[in-house]
């Protein structure tokens, strides 16, 4: 079974190494989300693979770090593309979600980069 939980935050970057002619190279903002979905066997008591509670426990702590800040001054994250946020989160919420499978970080209703740990 594969559930998913989403999560908006807001957040301001810039791309460090593109050309500065590239849009961008400027301080910009955007409205994220992230989808974190977990993959496991259903729990025949509980009906669940994870308790979706569980998960917005675990990536609140992610998510303070990231919510309306400048994502180029986050520990990890100086060049921040959506590919580098989604292997950031990864690495900080799959100790404390076993069941993680993908992460995906939208940076726009049509453009995300999905990382699953590969």
């Amino acid at each position: 079974m594969k559930i998913t939980q989403a999560f908006t935050f807001e957040a301001a970057h810039r791309l460090p190494n593109v050309p500065e002619t590239h849009r961008c190279h400027r301080m910009h903002g955007h409205s994220y989300r992230v989808e974190l979905q977990l993959d496991g066997p259903v729990d025949p008591r509980t009906g669940w693979v994870v308790d979706f509670f569980d998960v917005e426990s675990a990536f609140a702590p992610l998510l303070d770090q990231l919510d309306h800040h400048c994502l180029n001054e986050v520990p990890g994250l100086e060049n921040p593309t959506a590919e580098h946020i989604a292997i950031w989160i990864w690495n900080r919420a799959r100790p404390v979600l076993p069941a993680l499978a993908s992460v995906k970080v939208f940076e726009t209703p049509m453009s995300w980069a999905e990382y699953t740990g590969a």
